[in-house]
């Protein structure tokens, strides 16, 4: 009898509806779910603004560090800029413009593992003078994970986010809700409900809001664990 071929590895791009919504959280908890298992996922975060010191990128530490992973951080992470904007304007601020071409050539160094990679703010911030973030997720051709917030005012972000993937023909694998803050509102139920059915996605979580960094990342990865 044959074996049967191997899945082919995860691959996810995390983005969001929004800033500070948990998408690194999100991505953390994805990578440490494929290390625990032994899969030597690659950590991506090729865009990070707001570094109080470039050489010490924090998401994309934080990232590497929940991948168990030793892959050169100028791989993990190409560009980084102080300021905290968007990429694109960061890196004009500072007189760079980002080569999206190196971008792309470090995304092929991980070619065959898994990979999570991590955008920036959501998808239509500028990452250089020329692209935002959802072209980086067409040309890396990666099925998206929407970390969006939960409870009202979620359904108008999380609908425009998910019709711009649509619109360019980019998969969306799952949203993943998040609530902000402690307790829960009357909409979550309905908003989980109405984004299943209006745009037929899987809806995880909602994550629910945890003081304790340690409850937090198990909540996450308890959430994300359906994917895997």
């Amino acid at each position: 009898m044959s074996s049967r071929p191997s899945p082919p590895p995860l691959r996810m791009f995390v983005t969001a509806t929004d800033t500070g919504v948990g998408k690194t959280e999100a991505a953390c908890a994805l990578l440490s779910l494929l290390a625990d298992r032994g899969l030597r996922p690659a950590p991506f975060k090729p865009y990070e603004s707001g570094c109080a010191d470039p050489r010490r990128p924090p998401d994309a530490l934080a990232l590497r560090k929940a991948a168990q992973s030793d892959d050169e951080l100028a791989l993990v992470c190409p560009h980084r800029f102080r300021l905290p904007l968007a990429p694109g304007v960061a890196a004009a601020r500072e007189g760079q413009e980002p080569s999206f071409r190196q971008t792309l050539a470090a995304w092929r160094s991980f070619r065959g593992r898994p990979v999570v990679a991590e955008g920036a703010g959501g998808l239509l911030v500028p990452i250089d003078s020329k692209h935002e973030v959802v072209d980086l997720i067409r040309a890396l051709r990666l099925p998206v994970l929407l970390v969006a917030r939960a409870g009202l005012g979620t359904l108008n972000h999380t609908s425009l986010s998910l019709e711009a993937l649509r619109k360019r023909r980019i998969e969306t694998r799952a949203v993943l809700l998040v609530r902000g803050a402690r307790g829960s509102d009357e909409s979550e139920r309905e908003n989980s409900a109405l984004i299943r059915e209006r745009h037929r996605v899987e809806v995880l979580g909602p994550v629910p809001f945890l003081r304790r960094a340690s409850e937090r990342r198990a909540a996450f990865r308890r959430a994300l664990s359906p994917l895997l």
